[in-house]
């Protein structure tokens, strides 16, 4: 199974990243780009037939390794393959 990880900064959480972006795109000419959020994108390929368990496994690698949750907001989905 493949799940897709999708992580970004929370609300009201300073991102130097996604302002330099924002600033870049409205210096082009994208005058309409209020807000830029730049987060992380992750495929993480696991040997898991059972969905269910392929969704708790996720959660507990957001938790333990990938996500910051202090400072970050994830989204993950489980794609069969």
């Amino acid at each position: 199974m493949l799940i897709k990880f999708y992580i970004k900064p929370r609300k009201g959480i300073l991102d130097p990243q996604g302002r330099a972006v924002a600033e870049n795109l409205r210096g082009l000419g994208f005058d309409n780009v209020i807000d830029v959020k730049v987060g992380k994108y992750i495929e993480v390929y696991i040997n898991e037939k059972d969905k269910e368990k392929a969704i708790e496994e996720a959660k507990e690698m957001a938790k333990k390794a990938l996500v910051n949750e202090i400072i970050e907001d994830y989204e993950f989905e489980v794609v069969e393959d």
